[in-house]
């Protein structure tokens, strides 16, 4: 039966779901990697699409903004639509100076200023892990196409916009790589109900230089991201 955000009968759904924020991403993905694409799902324009990568089932779908927003989706997918494996594949914002526009990250763990995963445990520290299998076969990936990832934790806020100017050195001084707004809580869904998830980030701003990507690049210009995670996901 379809969900409150998700129009999908069952079966529509891969049990390997690749998770952009961005809806028209979403699209591209499906339209530019998947063969024999096809909507299944576009509830409040929230687009997904199952198709075949290497003839391997594979679905694709947005998750828009915010811890809220991606655990709402993740849920759905894996209670009702039975997917065992979620790879957000999305954007960041870089707060080492060694981090660069365009680098990928394969997020191994998030902090985060949510309360979300401390609700889980009850008040206490969750330490948000990717599954290290995922994590792994994301670095081989890169490492058979030639490709330099950067492998680490980043910072997941609920703000965008931080009161009091955020200017993120003592995350820096933690080790962090970026800050986004997701990954924690799509580790703590994929705990909660046993799944396994990785993320895996393009740098589309640095907090420090106060470079950017154009909106349009966000969209279109992740191809080398999105390849890993097909490779990860056509690995399952």
């Amino acid at each position: 039966m379809p969900t409150p955000h998700i129009s999908a009968a069952q079966g529509d759904f891969a049990d390997v779901v690749l998770m952009p924020g961005d809806p028209l991403r979403s699209r591209y993905i499906a339209q530019r990697f998947l063969e024999n694409a096809r909507e299944v799902t576009s509830v409040r324009n929230m687009l997904g699409y199952t198709g075949t990568f290497r003839g391997r089932p594979l679905s694709v779908m947005g998750h828009g903004m915010g811890i809220p927003s991606i655990s709402i989706y993740a849920t759905e997918l894996i209670q009702h639509y039975g997917a065992r494996v979620l790879m957000r594949v999305g954007s960041c914002g870089a707060i080492r100076q060694d981090v660069k526009l365009r680098d990928v990250i394969v997020a191994v763990g998030a902090g985060t200023d949510s309360k979300v995963n401390r609700m889980r445990l009850r008040g206490h520290d969750f330490p948000a892990m990717a599954d290290f299998t995922l994590a792994r076969q994301a670095v081989e990936a890169a490492e058979k196409r030639g490709r330099a990832v950067r492998v680490g934790s980043v910072f997941t806020s609920d703000f965008f916009y931080t009161p009091g100017g955020e200017k993120y050195e003592l995350h820096e001084r933690m080790g962090m790589l970026a800050v986004e707004m997701e990954v924690a809580g799509l580790y703590g869904v994929a705990a909660e109900f046993g799944v396994r998830a990785l993320a895996l980030l393009t740098v589309s701003d640095h907090l420090r230089t106060n470079e950017h990507l154009s909106p349009e690049a966000r969209q279109t210009t992740f191809d080398e991201m999105i390849e890993l995670a097909l490779d990860v996901a056509g690995a399952q």
